[in-house]
């Protein structure tokens, strides 16, 4: 994992100058002159934000800004939320579940924005000769999913809907390209994953779909940022975030082509990408009470399955003014 230095105190300086109109976290005091660019450090992993690095658009944006855009590439959202907790980025891309297990560590986490529900883009599989019919046989089986991400609260609920409880399976904790190894083995009855993942298991394994989220969870993408960069840097956060919807919106009108870009970000071959567009919801929206509940409902159902050591109030989670 890169890190970067973290700003010196006259930096810090400078950045609390940028803080402007932040409601109530404005920052008083005139004005000072910078010496420096600003920057913003990025976090992400491949995909979206990945094509929005690629074209160049958020920097030419800030430029006028005089702000420095660095991106460092993560494999999944935990080790994600792990450089933001250390200092190390200050905004990313991640799931639903994986900010609840960092705000309960202590992660300075506000959720920055959100997208559109998207339940197809997240399922349990199979292998293509696996007796099990329906999510109930899952009883006493081994499943495969990366702890603490978006697919380990989906697990859960999903288990719950059909009258199974959490440890009534055997949750086997893998990242994404072990469990797929062991998922190809048969070293594990069933893997718990998302897109891209699951439509290049789909392509490539011919695994079978047991259920997905549909009805179960929403499965949103969120953008976070610490609540310290949020206070000093708003103008900022609004611009990355225009330019994330910009980039969502011609990708939905534009889907062969945002096919075709998408799998090259990604080295997957384009019948794999096109299957995971395919499912995919487009929509960018600000992060309300209700979208914090939603994520306060994870928060809750974590903690009483213990995953979690103390109970989370996430009702302040979000910027005023974005």
């Amino acid at each position: 994992m890169h890190t970067h230095d973290t700003p010196t105190r006259a930096s810090r300086r400078q950045l609390l100058a940028t803080g402007l109109g932040l409601g109530a976290w404005a920052l008083a005091g005139p004005a000072l002159a910078q010496n420096g660019p600003r920057l913003f450090r990025i976090g992400h992993q491949k995909g979206w934000l990945s094509i929005l690095k690629g074209r160049g658009t958020l920097e030419k944006r800030l430029a006028p800004r005089d702000v420095q855009v660095s991106w460092t590439e993560f494999t999944a959202g935990p080790v994600q939320l792990e450089a933001l907790n250390v200092g190390s980025i200050d905004f990313g891309d991640v799931g639903e579940a994986p900010p609840i297990f960092a705000q309960a560590a202590g992660a300075p986490l506000v959720y920055a924005g959100t997208t559109v529900p998207r339940p197809h883009n997240e399922a349990v599989l199979v292998p293509r000769g696996s007796p099990l019919k329906a999510v109930a046989e899952l009883q006493g089986k081994k499943i495969a999913l990366n702890k603490g991400s978006n697919v380990h609260y989906f697990l859960v609920k999903l288990l719950q809907k059909h009258g199974l409880k959490y440890s009534d399976v055997q949750a086997v904790f893998l990242p994404p390209a072990d469990a797929r190894a062991a998922f190809e083995r048969g070293s594990v009855d069933a893997w718990v994953i998302w897109d891209p993942f699951l439509s290049s298991a789909i392509k490539t394994l011919e695994a079978r779909v047991l259920a997905d989220a549909k009805g179960v969870a929403n499965n949103r993408n969120y953008y976070f940022t610490s609540r310290d960069f949020a206070a000093r840097n708003v103008d900022l956060l609004k611009i990355a975030l225009e330019e994330i919807a910009a980039i969502d919106a011609w990708a939905a009108k534009h889907r062969a082509e945002a096919a075709a870009e998408l799998s090259k970000v990604l080295g997957l071959d384009r019948s794999i990408v096109d299957l995971y567009l395919a499912n995919l919801r487009h929509g960018q929206l600000p992060v309300t009470a209700d979208i914090l509940a939603e994520q306060q409902a994870i928060a809750d159902t974590f903690f009483e399955l213990k995953l979690i050591p103390k109970p989370l109030n996430l009702r302040h989670a979000a910027p005023v003014n974005l």
